[in-house]
């Protein structure tokens, strides 16, 4: 059998004309794509040209005359490049906090978003602020510093990936050169043309004699507040020789030296290893500087006859490639103290010394991440003062915002990544309503519980606290967010009651909490019996959150009737009024002036706690509100208070339970009449709360489980 017929005979393709046509093992012609067509419709190749535009020093010189923004340094464009995805402005604890859309990361679909840190982002970004102006910052290492987990990674990765993507737009073009000969063959090792190794800024090129007259003449009629041209440093060594070479060679005319300089768009890729480095901590044995500084090409020495020559030696030391971009240091504390020293000369100096050569100038975001531990052996290492007196810290905590927090897991677990699964409702909410106990510092105040504060934090209102009360609450909790459970144990656990529950159809909030009481016995972040049971104990509490918040859902679903709330809610309006103008109400029944039911009153307000000593100032609340929108020629909603609403739909349920007789739903024995009126309840937790089939049943039997057990301790 020939290869061609072989290949036909495994694949399932035959030939049609001239063409190999797939077909399915039924014998049906599957769908097919012609690669020229798709590729012409889809792909425009005059999008690549512009991405990878050439032209003379001359054309450059131009280019940044008209827009100076094209020589600005990497800490200028990773600030212009963060504002230019926009902001908005929001007030939290009487504080006008900035949200910076870049975090939300709109290049990857927000797969790195960052949520619920917005005061850490602003101060990250005041620090690229003040470096870009020139302000001293520029001169710092950033360390990202926060517990495990807390998105430091993230932060890094939508700064590398974003540098990517603002360097192929108009607003963040960039561009080096190349050295161009046609007869310098040797000089350039036997090729016509010489790469920047590190991708040099053209405008570097110019003289340092001649700089100051050049850039005052670039920049004369700059207006104030716009970016104005600085060169600062010199090539490296390789440029720094090609170029000495050519100056010899023409006896000093740097016009026909630049000659041989091709100017060149600049593309970052941390694939490619253009502009954006990334550093990581490994074995001491198996790693040296030189993975920072580059190291001599000893393949080359016999070609320049020389170690010291710089065409001999490699330029691709993180340092040297991640020049005019970012490079990162993943755990950056973890790294041998030789490796630290390199980092005080990099971001002080702005130059690295590679071995054989003189100090090398970059330009270049120093950006490191760490978590606690090995930030506070810094700080007791006394000989490490000067790499502290360098480092900008930026803490990047754990989300202290329930919300927030449910963002990340809805972000990992939605319908599009587990469209097998239902997730029934509050299932990530109290996967993330445990982690954010874990976070918190215990109240000082003795009338406040660990679930008011979190609740206070998420913009809850409670009486007696107000916004001061909350901004102090925060500032009296120094560690609040740097200790605590992470999310990656959550996801970890969620994944394992998907797994684990894959045939039920249905992930519920049992079955994580499950998963997360098991992992607890082998975290390795326990250091403790006393905060393994901590946590349990919180794992009790959003227990009981859960009971009362699918209780509420239950409740909601019997008492959703909108006519016999409105009806109920009229007649308590009724008496109110009645009560507080010291009024008789008619009985619609007898036709007789009353006093004002109080048995009824009470009954309702009872629902919501209002105590007997509080009632005269609850039903003046509502009268007051009633009067004040009477005022303005506006009617009275019950939804517009959410305390009588919440009060009128438990009085409506208590009052309907009975008919539906909820408790029969855990016996085997339910008449024909109770189910129809259950199936009502469970069809209304489908269609208006998100329930499914599976959980609205479970729910419905949890509750049940909840009354009987309140009915057998009454009895």
């Amino acid at each position: 059998m020939s290869l061609l017929v072989d290949v036909r005979v495994r694949y399932n393709i035959y030939a049609h004309g001239e063409r190999l046509i797939p077909i399915t093992k039924s014998g049906g012609l599957m769908a097919t794509i012609d690669i020229s067509n798709f590729m012409e419709e889809n792909f425009r190749a005059k999008d690549f040209s512009h991405l990878h535009w050439s032209g003379s020093f001359q054309d450059y010189v131009n280019m940044v005359a008209e827009d100076p923004r094209i020589a600005r340094n990497s800490f200028q464009r990773v600030h212009d490049m963060i504002l230019g995805f926009g902001t908005s402005n929001y007030r939290e604890y009487k504080k006008d906090i900035t949200r910076y859309h870049f975090f939300d990361d709109p290049i990857g679909s927000g797969k790195d978003a960052v949520f619920g840190i917005d005061v850490h982002l602003m101060k990250l970004v005041n620090f690229f602020k003040s470096a870009a102006a020139g302000y001293g910052t520029e001169k710092r290492v950033l360390l990202l510093h926060g517990p495990v987990g807390s998105a430091k990674s993230s932060i890094a990765r939508l700064i590398k990936k974003g540098l990517e993507h603002y360097s192929r737009t108009d607003e963040g073009a960039m561009f080096t050169y190349e050295w161009v000969s046609e007869t310098e063959l040797e000089l350039f090792g036997g090729q016509k043309t010489f790469p920047s190794p590190m991708h040099e800024e053209p405008l570097k090129l110019i003289p340092p004699e001649v700089r100051g007259q050049f850039l005052e003449e670039i920049n004369r009629g700059r207006k104030m507040g716009e970016y104005k041209i600085k060169i600062k440093g010199e090539v490296n060594p390789a440029d720094r020789y090609i170029l000495n070479h050519f100056m010899q060679q023409y006896d000093g005319d740097w016009n026909q030296v630049i000659k041989h300089i091709r100017v060149k768009r600049l593309l970052l890729s941390e694939k490619d290893r253009i502009g954006i480095g990334t550093f990581q901590p490994k074995d001491e044995k198996n790693q040296d500087s030189t993975e920072l500084t580059g190291d001599i090409n000893y393949r080359k020495i016999a070609q320049y006859g020389s170690d010291s020559d710089p065409r001999a030696f490699n330029f691709d030391g993180e340092f040297n490639i991640a020049n005019r971009g970012v490079v990162e240091f993943i755990e950056m504390l973890k790294l041998d103290v030789a490796f630290l020293y390199d980092l005080l000369g990099a971001s002080q100096e702005q130059s690295i010394k590679p071995k054989k050569f003189a100090q090398t100038d970059i330009d270049e975001v120093i950006l490191g991440h760490t978590n606690e531990p090995e930030f506070r052996k810094l700080q007791n290492n006394e000989f490490m003062e000067a790499l502290r007196d360098r480092t900008v810290k930026i803490d990047v905590p754990y989300i202290t915002r329930l919300d927030n927090e449910v963002r990340i897991y809805k972000r990992d677990f939605n319908t599009e990544k587990i469209p097998h699964m239902h997730v029934a409702p509050h299932t990530m909410d109290m996967a993330a309503l445990w982690s954010v106990l874990t976070r918190l510092e215990p109240p000082k105040k003795a009338d406040l519980t660990l679930m008011q504060k979190l609740k206070l934090y998420n913009g809850k209102t409670l009486p007696g606290y107000n916004e001061d009360n909350v901004k102090e609450l925060r500032k009296e909790a120094i560690r609040e967010g740097l200790e605590g459970i992470s999310p990656r144990y959550i996801q970890d656990k969620i994944s394992n009651a998907l797994v684990k529950n894959n045939e039920v159809g249905c992930l519920n909030p049992f079955m994580v909490f499950n998963e997360l009481e098991a992992g607890l016995k082998h975290h390795s972040l326990i250091n403790s019996p006393e905060q393994l049971d901590h946590y349990r104990e919180l794992l009790t509490t959003a227990r009981q959150e859960y009971e009362d918040i699918v209780k509420n859902d239950v409740q909601k679903a019997i008492s959703v009737d909108e006519n016999a709330i409105q009806t109920l809610c009229g007649n308590y309006i009724d008496n109110v009024k009645a009560y507080t103008q010291r009024e008789k109400i008619r009985n619609k029944y007898s036709n007789k002036l009353e006093d004002a039911d109080e048995r009824f009153m009470r009954s309702i307000e009872e629902k919501i706690d209002i105590p007997e000593s509080r009632k005269d100032d609850f039903r003046r609340e509502i009268m007051n509100y009633i009067g004040a929108l009477a005022i303005e020629g506006k009617q009275f909603d019950y939804k517009m208070n959410e305390r009588l609403h919440r009060a009128l739909e438990l009085k409506l349920f208590e009052d309907q339970k009975d008919s539906i007789k909820l408790t029969t739903i855990i016996s085997k024995v339910v008449d024909k009449e109770t189910q129809e009126k259950i199936d009502v309840v469970k069809s209304r937790l489908i269609k208006n709360f998100g329930y499914c089939e599976i959980c609205a049943t479970d729910a419905l039997n949890f509750v049940a489980s909840i009354f009987a057990k309140g009915d057998s301790a009454k009895s």
